[in-house]
């Protein structure tokens, strides 16, 4: 199948880049013990905040960060190469192409997500289970439920950097409207903080935008907060954004492509 062609070739581009690859995970395993000595004093002073014990707590340290490139929750991944073809004048040539548009940047993004789960994501969570007590899932199915909650993270995800790509059609240069995107996401994914820690209205904004979906929400199902009716409500919520931001992107899509003015070329 074409999409799948798309996705293993996009995971076997990401592999050769071994020397970032490595550079990357020894920053994340070096920030992930930076934080988690933190979050270890804080917890000290403060036990129970947020409803995590300690364990938790730094066990959520190393979840975010074996996240933060496999969702991409700073951005990058095909919205880099989308750009490129903004500035080259190839992206018009890619809305002839006999492909849908969408689904080959989805099918890519996938590709690229794989492997930076595989690598940069299970690294640090090993690293961090040698050098801290961690919490690991004490049911089998929650890791299959964990990994699914992953892939949804990256679709949702997908969905907010495929909204941001598409303003290009009428910025021409997206790198604006991306580092907006990137403050706000560092702050409501739970990348910084949990939502849970997040007061009031705050919290409530927090669990209720689709940023949630790509950390926190993940993490608490790695740790087992949300069992039940609660754990098909957190995928359930996951899996409405998703469909959400694309039937959105396929509409902005739409509206852009109805007139066309590119760059270069």
């Amino acid at each position: 199948m074409l999409y799948a062609a798309v996705a293993r070739g996009a995971f076997r581009r990401y592999s050769t880049y071994r020397a970032a690859t490595v550079a990357g995970t020894f920053t994340n395993t070096v920030f992930g013990i930076i934080l988690a000595s933190t979050f270890l004093a804080l917890w000290q002073a403060r036990p129970g905040l947020g409803g995590y014990d300690q364990s938790q707590a730094v066990t959520y340290i190393w979840v975010s960060q074996s996240l933060l490139v496999t969702v991409a929750v700073w951005g990058g991944g095909f919205q880099d190469d989308i750009q490129d073809r903004f500035r080259s004048g190839d992206i018009a040539v890619d809305l002839y192409r006999p492909v849908d548009f969408q689904a080959w940047w989805l099918a890519s993004d996938l590709g690229r997500a794989g492997f930076q789960a595989l690598v940069r994501g299970t690294v640090p969570i090993l690293i961090g289970a040698l050098v801290f007590r961690i919490r690991l899932p004490e049911h089998p199915l929650t890791w299959a439920f964990f990994l699914l909650s992953v892939l949804l993270a990256v679709v949702v995800s997908f969905g907010l950097r495929f909204l941001v790509s598409i303003t290009g059609f009428w910025l021409h240069d997206s790198e604006g409207v991306r580092s907006v995107m990137l403050v706000v996401s560092m702050f409501f994914s739970g990348m910084l903080l949990p939502v849970a820690l997040f007061p009031g209205l705050l919290g409530d904004l927090g669990r209720a935008l689709p940023w949630s979906a790509l950390v926190n929400v993940p993490t608490d199902v790695f740790l087992e907060r949300t069992g039940g009716t609660a754990l098909f409500g957190a995928l359930g919520f996951q899996l409405g954004w998703a469909v959400v931001l694309l039937a959105a992107g396929r509409g902005a899509q739409w509206l852009a492509t109805r007139k066309v003015v590119v760059q270069g070329g």
